[in-house]
């Protein structure tokens, strides 16, 4: 059975995908509006990657836009919160369409007991926040040499 082939008058460069873009876009906006009321709500979350190294974790959270004025970095007891606000800038245009984040960002992890909070240190380079949390000295892996008996 052959399907009937839709057509549009008029629009030559129609895209199918627009129409999903359109969609997404609108579920999103539901999506945060629903989430403003609510406390800590419409806040989103960068990307992030967690690595163990031998003597630290190093977590890197992708922040682009962001100034380093309107980050916050804290560690309570174990769980480290990355926070802050990527500021909307000023526009002289019309906006026609917008995809990036703005507003409040939130990101929470929990990190392991061996974790030592008084020497953590945090970094912004080319919109990439680098956290490094060094391990307590006794939880460092220790490299045992072998004798010849």
């Amino acid at each position: 059975m052959t399907l009937p082939v839709r057509r549009h008058k008029g629009t030559a460069d129609w895209n199918p995908f627009r129409e999903f873009e359109d969609l997404a876009r609108r579920m999103n906006h539901l999506y945060e509006s629903a989430l403003d009321g609510l406390p800590g709500g419409g806040a989103w979350s960068p990307a992030v990657d967690i690595e163990e190294v031998d003597d630290a974790y190093v977590i890197e959270a992708e922040l682009p836009g962001v100034k380093r004025d309107d980050v916050d970095v804290e560690l309570r007891e174990q769980e480290l919160t990355i926070s802050g606000e990527l500021k909307e800038r000023e526009r002289v245009g019309v906006l026609r369409r917008r995809t990036r984040r703005t507003g409040r960002f939130d990101y929470r992890v929990s990190l392991p007991s061996d974790a030592d909070p008084e020497h953590v240190d945090a970094s912004l380079h080319d919109g990439v926040l680098t956290v490094r949390v060094p391990k307590n000295a006794d939880a460092r892996p220790r490299r045992i040499p072998i004798t010849a008996g």
